[in-house]
């Protein structure tokens, strides 16, 4: 996901505690946990991309072989992806790169111009974003 040119992966859950998300059911979540792995393996995907490593893209399962199944999901995926593991066409081993678990997480001084975000305090229409949008503008240069 992008918000105002910076990216970040998002999991969203509802407040309702008697929603199905929080139920295990081999019909409905069969593989509950499977969300949380994706958007984490998204942030060390572009980790790496973003250092020019050439790795398969996360969605790209199908391309290698891989299918979703039944009670388990993209299961055996995620783990020959993140264990560099995945047979690409010329026999090479292909996945992330070990170096993607010794880099730190990305701090506010990593960039130029940081803003805090308030992802619990989204916009609800057009004039609520465009006054976020100033808001972090004028906070960039210290004006209130």
């Amino acid at each position: 996901m992008d918000l105002h040119g910076i990216g970040y992966s998002d999991i969203r859950l509802p407040n309702d505690n008697s929603s199905y998300l929080y139920t295990y059911s081999s019909n409905i979540n069969t593989f509950p946990e499977e969300v949380f792995i994706h958007e984490y393996l998204h942030s060390l995907e572009r980790i790496l991309k973003e250092r020019d490593y050439n790795i398969p893209a996360l969605h790209d399962y199908e391309k290698y072989g891989y299918k979703e199944e039944r009670l388990i999901g993209l299961k055996n995926w995620y783990k020959d992806y993140m264990r560099c593991n995945i047979k690409n066409s010329d026999g090479k081993l292909v996945g992330l790169d070990e170096v993607v678990y010794t880099l730190t997480p990305p701090a506010e001084s990593d960039f130029n111009y940081s803003i805090e975000l308030e992802f619990n305090n989204e916009p609800k229409n057009i004039i609520e974003e465009i006054r976020n949008l100033f808001s972090a503008i004028f906070s960039m240069f210290g004006v209130n």
